[in-house]
């Protein structure tokens, strides 16, 4: 019988929270790899260190510079 692994929720962000990165403020110490910015294609995006998986809060303005 093999295992099936539940994929852990998305981050949301809301305008607050950009620009993005991870590992995230609310990550453990212990879990830290370097700070990575993550550029939100389609409103979402996914760290290449650990698989996190953020995405922009339905409703979210995100204003340009």
């Amino acid at each position: 019988m093999s295992e099936v692994q539940q994929a852990a929720p998305a981050v949301e962000l809301g305008a607050q929270d950009l620009p993005a990165y991870c590992p995230n403020p609310a990550m453990p110490l212990w879990s830290s790899h370097p700070r990575v910015f993550l550029e939100l294609q389609h409103g979402e995006a996914k760290c290449p260190y650990c698989g996190t998986l953020y995405r922009i809060k339905p409703g979210t303005v995100v204003k340009g510079h």
